[in-house]
């Protein structure tokens, strides 16, 4: 009975779980993907230059990031239910206090930090509650929680548009805080795993033989007391640390395309319309991209860090071409290459870090990779508004989320041959010794 409770259930109640997730990447990620519909009329309603406004996303996305650890730390230490529930309700803080719009400094402190602290709190424990529900079909779970976030901006795009056109892009932002509200419902579902299956990972490191039982009771013991303390030490694993810089790099370019996709729409002349249909498309290829990702990692018929490469080397390659457009069909086209292979690697890059680090330090090496990923979310929006602002056109923008992409993409090239060196080196030193027996023959009969 015992070895069963200690198994991830792999289904059943983890399908509701999964549920949530899908309903908090909605309420959360989505409205940071879309936020670009609000680009252009803060800029205008304070006159401010495009690198001015966009430091508002920037302060969300650090946050987002910063409180990653902190989330985690308070998962390990009380539920993923309590911390998704208050991430609810700072995220509803943030859209309602922006509503005031009493000034740039005002918006940063709320639709910016309260806002990114809300999601943090929200969307690290969602995505980490999943890992643990699943084993063998995690990537699948995964891709379809974080599926959620396309679902809801393929909806949100149009909806925010029209909000705003009725009530003003202040009473827009209350009114969406208004529906963030359901964050802590979601959270209420999202029920704690028995404390067997959170240390399934532990208790098997910690097996000793049969006779030793004082030790392995000792051992045992202890697991609860390592599962509640939050490993900070897990930087100076060269793995870990690989993974790290390439997040730094990708997040550098994740929120630029989504930030600066309406003002080039606009600069190209098509209508508003038009441009809202853009983020719904790019909502909906990413849809898909992610499920049918999550579809064949779970296959597992190629490594998912060799997955990961691939889509990211296509999701530079289409971030390249998209400034290319020069009308609406072009611009949608281009939008869906980069919105699916977006999809595609979103789908799997927490995945990844699960085989990086392995379970047992997930919460700890998920809150930590937010963090240090930060840093690339923190430069990579105001670093490309200055670019745009230097170079007069929105198309800069882009070129500089594909470069670091595609150097991103080196990282992981490191980490596979760094994990694939140490899987050869461990291979050769557990090969049995040589015979020293003069003939083949005596050795097979010494064996039998």
């Amino acid at each position: 009975m015992q070895a069963k409770d200690s198994n991830p259930p792999d289904g059943g109640y983890g399908w509701v779980v999964v549920v949530s997730a899908f309903m908090v990447m909605g309420f959360t990620v989505a409205v940071l993907k879309t936020f670009g519909l609000f680009f252009v009329e803060i800029q205008q309603h304070f006159d401010e230059l495009a690198s001015s406004t966009s430091w508002i996303t920037s302060v969300t996305i650090v946050i987002f990031h910063l409180g990653a650890p902190v989330a985690s730390s308070l998962c390990v230490q009380y539920t993923h239910r309590t911390v998704v529930i208050t991430g609810g309700l700072l995220a509803f803080s943030g859209m309602a206090l922006g509503f005031f719009g009493l000034n740039m400094g005002w918006m940063y402190a709320t639709t910016g930090f309260l806002q990114g602290l809300g999601i943090s709190f929200s969307w690290t424990p969602a995505i980490s509650i999943v890992s643990h529900y699943f084993s063998k079909k995690r990537p699948l779970a995964n891709a379809i929680a974080s599926a959620g976030e396309c679902a809801f901006a393929f909806m949100f795009g149009p909806f925010f548009q029209w909000l705003i056109s009725q009530y003003g892009w202040k009473g827009a932002l209350l009114i969406i805080g208004g529906i963030q509200l359901n964050i802590c419902v979601c959270g209420a579902l999202m029920r704690p795993l028995p404390s067997s299956c959170l240390l399934k990972a532990r208790h098997c490191e910690t097996e000793t033989p049969p006779g030793n039982s004082a030790s392995r009771k000792d051992k045992e013991d202890k697991s609860p007391i390592m599962h509640k303390t939050f490993n900070w030490m897990l930087v100076r694993q060269p793995e870990f640390a690989l993974y790290a810089i390439f997040g730094i790099l990708a997040a550098m370019s994740f929120f630029v395309p989504p930030l600066f996709l309406v003002p080039l729409s606009y600069s190209l002349g098509i209508d508003e319309s038009w441009t809202s249909s853009l983020l719904s498309i790019l909502a909906m290829v990413d849809f898909g991209g992610r499920l049918l990702c999550g579809w064949y990692a779970n296959l597992h018929v190629t490594k998912t860090i060799h997955l990961l490469a691939m889509t990211i080397t296509l999701m530079s390659t289409s971030l390249m071409l998209l400034p290319l457009a020069n009308d609406y069909l072009s611009l949608a086209i281009f939008t869906g290459f980069y919105g699916f292979f977006f999809g595609t690697t979103v789908a799997i890059h927490i995945t990844v870090l699960a085989d990086v680090v392995g379970m047992p330090e997930f919460d700890s090496a998920l809150g930590l990779f937010m963090l240090i990923r930060s840093t690339g979310g923190f430069v990579g929006p105001p670093l490309a508004g200055l670019i745009v602002d230097i170079a007069g056109d929105y198309r800069a923008g882009f070129y500089m989320a594909g470069a670091t992409l595609a150097l991103s993409t080196g990282f992981l090239i490191f980490l596979d041959r760094l994990q694939q060196r140490k899987k050869r080196g461990s291979k050769i030193r557990t090969k049995p010794e040589k015979s020293t027996l003069p003939y083949p023959s005596l050795h097979i009969l010494k064996h039998q």
